[in-house]
């Protein structure tokens, strides 16, 4: 099985506005939110991810099939460090548990150098699990989680 990172282009914003459809769906499971009048899930920074240089989209490939995303940005802290948080992280079910997200998720840290930020919502326990056990693993116990009102964050550095 060959696992790729592919950047996503201009072009294929429509892709992954249509993946999009079927993580939020997931999610709305946990978070509650409703299709709009159209039947579609929105998410109001997609078009950000080709127009502010400090994001970031990937899509997932199995075989040069599509499989996920991972969309993420970087932030800076009040003192200027570089903060890399991942927005929204979705493998297609068929592909799920079997390491897919695990490695992708690697690749990322390996990709992005240092500080980062994982949050997940409260309600979303499968979500908490998933991102424990890879943060976990990754870092070799070496993060921090912290309780905030939305749900737990784990912080992390990966080296540079």
């Amino acid at each position: 099985m060959n696992i790729e990172l592919e950047q996503i282009s201009l072009d294929d914003k429509p892709v992954l506005r249509n993946l999009m459809q079927f993580c939020f769906h997931d999610y709305s499971e946990f978070n509650k939110e409703d299709v709009g009048p159209y039947g579609l899930f929105n998410y109001k920074y997609l078009d950000h991810y080709w127009t502010e240089p400090e994001r970031f989209a990937y899509f997932v490939k199995i075989d040069k099939k599509l499989a996920g995303f991972a969309i993420g940005r970087q932030i800076h802290s009040e003192n200027g460090e570089r903060i890399n948080i991942l927005s929204e992280f979705f493998i297609l079910r068929k592909y799920r548990r079997k390491g897919i997200g695990m490695e992708v998720a690697h690749r990322l840290f390996t990709k992005f150098p240092g500080k980062w930020s994982i949050e997940q919502e409260a309600e979303n326990l499968p979500a908490q699990t998933f991102w424990r056990k890879i943060i976990n693993e990754y870092t070799k116990g070496n993060f921090t989680e912290v309780q905030q009102e939305k749900g737990p964050v784990q912080e992390f550095e990966t080296p540079r």
